[in-house]
Parts: C-alpha cells; structure tokens; sequence
C-alpha cells in the first residue's frame, strides 16, 4: 500500500487456498491464472517472492523485483529447513502464530507504532492452515536456478530471511523484512528505475 510505482498500474494477486500436499510449483501453476496481461512486470514480496519465482517459470514476463525474498533455496537458513522439514510447524499453537509481542515486533522489524500495528493485523488475519502449508511448502522447495531478469532488494537488518545469506542487487541500510512499510519510497525508486531501463 505505500509502495508508489508512477507510470504503473499495480494488480494485486490474491492468494488461494492451498491443496493438502501440493508443492509451491504446483500452487504457482494454479495462482498464474490470476495474471491476465502479456509480459507483465513481477513484484514478489518475502514469501510472494518464492511463489514468484515459480510462477516466472510458467508466464512469460519482462522483469522481475523480489523484495524481502531469495532467488533460490540456498539463500534461505539452513537451520529454519532443519526444523520445517522435521516439521516443526506442526506443534506451533495457530494462537502464538496469529499473536504480536515485542519479540515478533524486533523479528520483523516492525518499530514505529504503524509498522506495528500493521504486522499485528497482519497476523491476526493469517490463515493457520495456509501458514502450516506456506512452512510445509518451503522445507521441500528446491529451486537452484536464479530466474534472469530479476533484482533482489534486501533490508541489512532482515531477521526472518538473514541477510547474510543474501546477494541482492540494492541493501537496504536497516531495512527489516517489513522495510516495504518504511522504506518504501527508497524502494520504489529503485523499481522504477529498474522498470524503465
């Protein structure tokens, strides 16, 4: 919503419910439906990056934007497959998931008191089973090839994808996993500048 894209029309995709056991490319396949253009621009945000990514590989598309995201499973911590793939994400209470505390707050990056507050609505409208699905899907996602046409931003204070891991084009200097809510003017320049190369 803060993201401005002057010269764009922005479409919003809208998630659909996953099927029990499909995969991230297989739910790719069926989201893609909702692109109705030819070539479209792609932005992907944290988790919409990776299914993203996916749906590049079934529509053919001028450029793409991956924020808050990876390119590829390597870029993602090893010890958060670890306990996905054991699947760990079965025993969280779906009630500490859709709750807020300070700890959420510093993990997401979420520090002003509108940041906040979206990350607080955020998760109390997160869809349990869809978020169990969404850990599922990522502890068996495989992708090793970088899609072409792509740039990467990422925040240097990321928590939930550790910016270690990462080789994005742009560092976003204490730019969190949420920074598209405060640092989206900085981010929107470089898309456009991106998009109109």
């Amino acid at each position: 919503m803060n993201l401005q894209l002057p010269g764009y029309h922005k479409v919003f995709i809208n998630w659909i419910p996953a099927l029990p056991g499909e995969s991230l490319t297989q739910y790719a396949g069926r989201i893609k439906s909702q692109i109705t253009v030819e070539h479209p621009y792609l932005i992907g945000l944290s988790f919409g990056g990776i299914v993203a990514v996916e749906v590049s590989k079934l529509v053919p598309f001028k450029k793409m934007v991956l924020i808050s995201s990876v390119r590829t499973k390597k870029e993602l911590n090893p010890v958060q497959f670890f306990f996905m793939k054991i699947g760990m994400y079965r025993i969280i209470p779906g009630s500490l998931i859709k709750r807020t505390n300070f700890l959420t707050y510093r993990y997401f990056g979420a520090k002003s008191p509108e940041d906040k507050q979206a990350l607080t609505n955020l998760l109390k409208d997160t869809d349990v089973t869809f978020f169990r699905w969404a850990l599922r899907g990522l502890a068996y996602w495989n992708n090793k090839q970088a899609p072409e046409r792509t740039i990467q931003i990422h925040g240097t204070a990321d928590r939930v994808i550790t910016s270690r891991l990462v080789h994005p084009d742009y560092r976003i200097k204490g730019g969190g996993h949420l920074m598209i809510l405060d640092k989206a003017d900085t981010i929107g320049h470089i898309i456009t500048n991106y998009f109109g190369e």
